[in-house]
C-alpha cells in the first residue's frame, strides 16, 4: 500500500449494477494497491442523462458523464482535463468513437469506461435470430412482439439512429441538424413503430424495456433500437436471458452504421483537492488492466477493445461484444457543444408530443431543426 493512505475521494455514478458494480470493484482493487479510498453515490439513469455536471463537480471528485456534456463543461470550466503534453491515447484503445467523443477544444475531459450504442435486443429462447432488416422488425411489431424505449431522451436517440441507418446521420454543424428528407423518413419509421408497441413504452427507458422483455410472461421478442446492456445477457432469478445483436439495416444486407453512440466516461472535478490521485484512478480504470479485470468482473460493460475481444467475456454474455461490435464501430457521435443538453431535453418532449398526436413528419422535423438552430454555435 502506498503513501496515499489518507486520501479519500467521492464519486457519483448512475444507479444500475452496470453503473456502480464495476466502479466499486475497481475502487476496491485500487485501495489495495494505493490506499486511496473512493466512496460512490448514485443517481437515476434519468438524472445521469440530464443533471448539470457543474453541480455535481462542486460536490464530487469523480463523476461519470455522457459525451454530449463536454461542450457545456468546457465552457463552465468545472472538469479537469485528463491529457497532458506528450500523453499518448494508446492505453485507452476504446471501441469506435468512444475516446474521441470526450475530446473537445483539443483537450480530453473524460476517459471512456463503458461503451454502448443503440443495437438490437432479442429473446433467443423464443426467436431463432434477431431481425435482419426493417421489414422483419415491422412484421414482429404487427404481431405485438416488439418493444421500444420512448421515454425522453431515448425517443430522440432512436430518431437519430434511424437517420444514421439511412446514411444521413444528423449534422452537428450547418443550417439544419436533420436533413429534411432523411429526417422525415426516419420519423415516419419511428411513428410506425411507436403505434404498434405497448403504450407504456412512452414512459420506459432501456432498463424498463429490458426488464419487461426478460419477464416470463412477456410477449416481447425484440427491441430493435435500444442501448445494449450486457447485464441482461446473464441468467438471473427474475427473468430469461436477453441476447443482443447489431442493428438491423433498413434493407437486408445494408450497413448497420449510424447508431447514436452512448456509453459513459469518467471525469475529474476541477475542484478536486487530490487531483493527481483522482486522475491516476481514472487513467487506470480506463486502461486494459482494469477494463479486462475488475471492471469486467464487477458487471461492467467495458469500453476498451481488449475487453470486447475477450473470449471469456463473450462466452458469459451470449457473445454480446462480438455480436454488437460492428454497430459500435460505426456509431455516430451526438452533438456536444454548449446548449446541446437543453436541445436534447426540449426536442425529446416535442417528439413525444408529435408521436402522441400523429403529427406529420414535415412539421415535426422543421420544428426540431428550429430548436437546434437556437443552440447552434
Amino acid at each position: 500500500m502506498g503513501d496515499e493512505h489518507s486520501i479519500r475521494l467521492r464519486g457519483m455514478t448512475w444507479d444500475h449494477p452496470r453503473g456502480y458494480g464495476p466502479l466499486a470493484a475497481c475502487s476496491a482493487a485500487w485501495f489495495e494497491r494505493t490506499g486511496v479510498k473512493i466512496e460512490w453515490e448514485r443517481r437515476s439513469l434519468q438524472d445521469f442523462e440530464s443533471f448539470p455536471v457543474a453541480e455535481l463537480a462542486a460536490r464530487y471528485d469523480l463523476i461519470v458523464i455522457d459525451h454530449p456534456h463536454v461542450g457545456q463543461v468546457t465552457r463552465e470550466g468545472c472538469l479537469a482535463p485528463l491529457d497532458a503534453d506528450g500523453d499518448s491515447d494508446a492505453p485507452f484503445d476504446a471501441v469506435g468513437a468512444s475516446l474521441a467523443s470526450y475530446r473537445w477544444d483539443e483537450r480530453l475531459w473524460a476517459l471512456p469506461i463503458d461503451a454502448a450504442a443503440q443495437v438490437q435486443a432479442w429473446r433467443p429462447d423464443r426467436l431463432p435470430a434477431a431481425p435482419t432488416d426493417w421489414a422483419g422488425i415491422v412484421d414482429l411489431a404487427v404481431r405485438g412482439a416488439v418493444l421500444c424505449p420512448l421515454r425522453p431522451p431515448h425517443n430522440l436517440m432512436t430518431l437519430f439512429t434511424l437517420c444514421g441507418l439511412s446514411g444521413h446521420p444528423p449534422r452537428e454543424r450547418g443550417a439544419a441538424l436533420f436533413d429534411p428528407q432523411a429526417g422525415r423518413a426516419a420519423y415516419e419509421r419511428l411513428r410506425e413503430l411507436a403505434a404498434r408497441v405497448d403504450p407504456q413504452c412512452v414512459g420506459w427507458d432501456p432498463i424498463a424495456v429490458l426488464e419487461r422483455m426478460a419477464a416470463s410472461d412477456s410477449r416481447a421478442l425484440c427491441a430493435p433500437l435500444i442501448y445494449g446492456y450486457v447485464s441482461y445477457t446473464r441468467q438471473n432469478a427474475t427473468g430469461a436471458r436477453v441476447a443482443f445483436a447489431d442493428l438491423a439495416p433498413l434493407e437486408r444486407g445494408g450497413p448497420c452504421a449510424g447508431s447514436a453512440l452512448g456509453g459513459t466516461g469518467l471525469a475529474v472535478s476541477a475542484h478536486c483537492r487530490e487531483r493527481a490521485a483522482a486522475v491516476a484512478f481514472v487513467r487506470w480504470t480506463a486502461g486494459a488492466e482494469a477494463q479486462c479485470g475488475p471492471y469486467l468482473a464487477g458487471g461492467g460493460q467495458p469500453a476498451h477493445r481488449a475487453a470486447w475481444g475477450d473470449q471469456r467475456a463473450n462466452d458469459a454474455s451470449l457473445d454480446f461484444y462480438r455480436n454488437t461490435r460492428a454497430t459500435l464501430e460505426g456509431a455516430w457521435v451526438r452533438p456536444r457543444h454548449a446548449g446541446c443538453m437543453d436541445f436534447q431535453h426540449h426536442a425529446s418532449l416535442r417528439l413525444n408530443e408529435a408521436l402522441a398526436a400523429g403529427e406529420p413528419a414535415t412539421g415535426l422535423i422543421a420544428a426540431l431543426n428550429r430548436l437546434y438552430l437556437e443552440v447552434s454555435p
